[in-house]
């Protein structure tokens, strides 16, 4: 059966507010997304609401430089600033990825640090994100146990804001993730500026597909926003992998190697395992794929970061993006005499939990198609919702619920040919619907394909896969949610 049309899934009405996600596409929203309403905002004023005071930036500083959270705390003691000091209306620190889409950063970066100073102002490639959380609040945490009650307020209150693309706020996101983890609360919520190519995230929340630096002002407008938007909860997702041999494999940041793989028990694995098997775990936020999307996407970072003057913006990432897309075919293989072989069907099958159920179901994956995506928001490759928004009687009819960023299930659809794909990204069709989960198990294993390609937040890696042994990638729903700010 093929995925209804446009017409036929898009219900009426309107939609409800909350944490329902909405595609935005046009250039309006973006605009409106950075905040360019016609308010001044006095710089100065927004300076006494984000600044905070001295000692407690050096002591952060210092804690960060020397990797101890216990490093700062005798800033307390050397300045007598603090017993009178009072916490800002919103405390903020501000992480920039200065390799960001059209590699911007440093130009926000140098703007942000002459409002903020340096000590607010991170460049990621030089405080890490995990660095910032188990030092720099780790240092306020120590300031707050010994009676500062200043420091105390700000760790209460701080909010931290990231300039980058999905996956740069997913590699933010998931530090401070750990906070709840180690059971350090309260988690800091994380306000947009989108410097990526499809800035998914910042779309889904409000913050606009694009930054526009030709207004100057946008950026006062945008931590303003920040300081006192809304907090909406968003579903964070664990992926677990397990890849035969010992190869290693060049995966993104936001997927680590480790040392055990804790799959659900539930579900059997089927034949030998291998003597040796690499383990990795990570999280991801908006979208995990398998196929021809995440191999283009492989092709167009390995492009920018070899030829970086060709990614000037994001205009023109988007237009080296489709003409690589083009280049490739959009097939997942190179051509071969049975167009079957591109199909993803013949390396892979795929279970699921669906939602309030605890057995695990096979799920049918037709011939035609050549990519796979699990997606947690509305928005997918730039501002497309190619789940569509489904009717329901179509809903009730295939077990579909409304798709809502903090619903605990993952959206699953498949792309077939580039046409197919066309179609789906312009919005005249809807994806191949496959399943609604709770999690997901997918299972590789090589035949003629010695790799495969995928993907998570736009960040994407090449996966060899073995002829005789599987590699498994299991996703099950983080129990704690993100914390994100509405920038509308």
């Amino acid at each position: 059966m093929e995925s209804p049309t446009a017409a036929e899934v898009t219900g009426g009405g309107d939609e409800k507010s909350g944490t329902r996600i909405a595609a935005r596409t046009s250039v309006l929203d973006s605009l409106r997304g950075c905040g360019l309403s016609g308010v001044r905002i006095d710089k100065e004023e927004l300076k006494r609401e984000l600044l905070l005071p001295l000692y407690l930036r050096q002591a952060m500083l210092e804690s960060i430089r020397a990797k101890d959270a216990r490093a700062g705390v005798s800033r307390i003691r050397e300045s007598s600033e603090g017993e009178g000091e009072k916490a800002p209306e919103g405390p903020m620190v501000i992480f920039v990825n200065s390799k960001s889409g059209g590699r911007y950063g440093p130009v926000l970066k140098e703007r942000l640090q002459v409002l903020m100073g340096q000590e607010q102002v991170f460049d990621l490639w030089e405080v890490k994100p995990h660095e910032f959380v188990q030092y720099g609040l780790g240092c306020l945490e120590k300031m707050a146990e010994v009676g500062d009650i200043c420091a105390k307020e700000t760790r209460d209150k701080m909010r931290v804001m990231v300039a980058g693309g999905d996956g740069t706020v997913g590699w933010v996101l998931g530090c401070l993730g750990e906070l709840s983890a180690q059971g350090r609360h309260p988690m800091p919520p994380v306000g947009i500026i989108p410097l990526g190519t499809g800035n998914d995230l910042s779309r889904s929340f409000g913050w606009g597909g694009s930054f526009p630096f030709a207004w100057k002002s946008a950026i006062k407008r945008s931590l303003q926003k920040a300081i006192s938007g809304p907090i909406c909860r968003l579903d964070s997702w664990n992926i677990i992998m397990s890849s035969p041999g010992g190869a290693k494999i060049e995966t993104p940041y936001s997927l680590k190697l480790t040392e055990d793989c804790n799959f659900d028990q539930g579900l059997d694995m089927d034949g030998d395992m291998p003597e040796k098997v690499n383990c990795y775990d990570g999280v991801f936020y908006n979208y995990f794929s398998i196929g021809m999307d995440a191999q283009v996407a492989y092709g167009f970072h390995h492009l920018r970061n070899e030829k970086p003057y060709l990614a000037q913006g994001p205009i023109s990432n988007k237009l080296i993006y489709s003409g690589y897309t083009c280049s490739q075919g959009w097939f997942f293989t190179p051509c071969r005499s049975d167009p079957s072989l591109r199909g993803l069907k013949n390396i892979m099958r795929m279970h699921v939990k669906k939602v309030n159920c605890s057995e695990w179901e096979q799920i049918d994956i037709p011939k035609s198609v050549r990519a796979i995506v699990a997606l947690n928001l509305h928005n997918y490759a730039g501002g497309r919702n190619p789940w569509g928004n489904l009717k329901p009687e179509y809903m009730e009819k295939r077990g579909f619920s409304e798709a809502h960023a903090d619903d605990g299930l993952l959206e699953v659809f498949g792309l077939k040919q580039g046409w197919h794909a066309s179609f789906v990204m312009v919005e005249l069709i809807t994806a191949k619907h496959m399943a609604q989960a709770a999690s997901i198990r997918f299972e590789l294993r090589g035949g003629e394909w010695r790799k495969a390609y995928m993907q998570m937040d736009g960040e994407p890696w090449k996966q060899p896969i073995d002829k005789e042994f599987s590699t498994f990638v299991e996703i099950k729903r983080v129990p704690h949610q993100s914390l994100v700010i509405n920038g509308e």
